[in-house]
């Protein structure tokens, strides 16, 4: 909603400004859709050229999350200690066995299907049962576990940023494809040189467009998008961090409601949840032991 917000005092106060102070729309009406095809297209050519077809997707995925925020709320991070707190309690008072079943196949599993939002998360719940299962190979270090996950999150943010970075590429490129649509329109005007000077300064003032065009959409709208796009990437790496914390400590032999009060401390301040709410969340959650076999 701030960003839409955002991009309309951005358009408000810069072609608000440019009417008060006397300005004229026509020129800028005539130019815009062929400065728009020159620097748009262009734009989006490079993207292309520069990327794999999984960031170029990527990218408009992060201008839609760029305008909806992060996905991860309070709650949410309310229910994922409760899913750690009964996966790993069940682990540790009924064994490896019993844990199995809902680790192997989270999406039939009673555990998991209690958290449909969470499930959502694909990544994040690989990333727990893929780090209960080495846990379940009775691993000598505990470390190596704590490893495995840091270099699957590192690896994960990591691509979760590429689509971020290319959109900021393409921000940074806007003022020079302005520049390149502004020349082809000056080497126009140089072709009419013979012509009315009242012809000529309207073709001097379409070639303009292209340069203004190009610098406002990369510092008044492109470049602000790939900026947040590149705060909800860190915002939604906060969950895996949570995870990290409380598997690693269980892993190292942390009771599991100590682990989990390690974890919640890790949730970032704005969104992390009293202690009283974890414990009556959890109390809650305790039934799910129960669908173990």
């Amino acid at each position: 909603m701030f960003q839409i917000i955002g991009i309309v005092v951005v358009l408000g106060m810069v072609f608000g400004g440019f009417l008060l102070a006397g300005g004229h729309f026509d020129v800028i009406i005539k130019a815009a859709p062929f400065e728009m095809m020159m620097i748009g297209g262009a734009a989006v050519g490079a993207l292309l050229i520069g990327n794999s077809f999984k960031t170029v997707m990527g990218v408009g995925a992060g201008i839609a999350k760029a305008m909806a925020g992060p996905k991860w709320k309070a709650k949410d991070y309310t229910d994922l200690l409760s899913i750690l707190f009964v996966l790993t309690k069940t682990m540790k008072t009924k064994g490896v066995v019993a844990i199995e079943a809902h680790i192997e196949n989270p999406k039939e599993s009673r555990i998991f299907q209690e958290y449909p939002k969470i499930m959502k998360d694909h990544f994040a719940i690989d990333l727990i049962c893929d780090t209960l299962r080495m846990m379940t190979m009775n691993l000598e270090d505990p470390h190596q576990v704590e490893d495995a996950i840091e270099k699957q999150i590192e690896k994960h943010h990591h691509e979760a940023h590429e689509p971020a970075h290319a959109l900021q590429n393409m921000a940074d490129a806007l003022p020079a494809l302005g520049i390149v649509a502004a020349v082809l329109g000056i080497i126009k005007t140089m072709g009419a040189i013979n012509q009315p000077p009242e012809y000529l300064g309207k073709l001097i003032g379409s070639a303009l467009v292209g340069t203004f065009l190009g610098v406002f959409l990369a510092y008044g709208v492109v470049g602000p998008v790939a900026a947040r796009y590149g705060q909800i990437v860190e915002d939604e790496a906060q969950p895996l961090d949570v995870v990290r914390t409380v598997l690693s400590a269980f892993g190292s032999g942390v009771q599991p409601g100590i682990a989990i009060e390690l974890g919640r401390t890790a949730i970032p301040v704005e969104q992390r949840p009293d202690a009283d709410s974890v414990e009556r969340a959890q109390t809650s959650a305790r039934f799910a032991e129960r669908a173990v076999a």
